[in-house]
């Protein structure tokens, strides 16, 4: 007996079940690489803007939590053999291969990039794995972006629109905002780990 998909939409949980998971994982890359794209202009003058790329590390701490959040909740859901992720199927291949790579550079990157922050200067051990992570996680990255950049926009959008079709509209927008207010908290509580790479830098001005 084929599978009726219009009683599938209907049955779905009020979050939206696996088209909420995609539209709460669209929001979030949006506002992910918004902020990594502020993130990734210190880089251009990092000397001088070392303090907004703390700060704005750290406020994209919880972002890139929930990122990880909702793709391992969809990695696993899949493999569980959850019936509409199922029938969502699997990524392509080349994503799939990429994926723990990308994982495993972003948690380097950050979880480095925190030490940094909380040790202080004078770790050449920390901030060179930092380094290698982020050549790692730009080459990862960059074939992750190409391969969703063209309906990220468009399925980030359909809940700023209304979110119609599905529930759990307001919930994935109250998510994205609590958590990028939590990432300002977060930055804002350790503005006093900047001071000494800001003291740093203007030595070397």
């Amino acid at each position: 007996m084929e599978w009726d998909r219009g009683a599938h939409v209907e049955q779905r949980p009020q979050t939206g079940g696996e088209a909420g998971n995609s539209r709460l994982t669209a929001l979030t890359a949006v506002a992910l690489l918004v902020l990594l794209a502020v993130e990734g202009a210190t880089l251009l003058a990092l000397q001088s803007l070392l303090s907004v790329h703390i700060f704005v590390g750290m406020l994209l701490v919880p972002v890139v939590g929930l990122k990880l959040a909702t793709t391992g909740y969809r990695f696993f859901s899949y493999y569980r053999g959850r019936r509409e992720y199922v029938e969502a199927g699997p990524p392509p291949i080349l994503r799939r291969l990429t994926a723990p790579l990308l994982v495993l550079s972003t948690i380097g990157l950050f979880a480095t990039g925190v030490a940094l922050a909380a040790l202080g200067p004078g770790r050449p051990l920390v901030l060179g794995l930092h380094k290698a992570s982020f050549v790692v996680w730009v080459a990862a990255m960059t074939v992750h972006v190409l391969a969703h950049i063209a309906r990220i926009p468009a399925l980030g959008a359909l809940d700023v629109r209304g979110g119609k079709g599905i529930g759990g509209s307001r919930l994935r927008l109250a998510i994205i905002a609590a958590t990028v207010f939590a990432g300002a908290v977060l930055a804002v509580e350790t503005l006093p780990l900047v001071a000494p790479w800001a003291h740093l830098a203007r030595i070397g001005e």
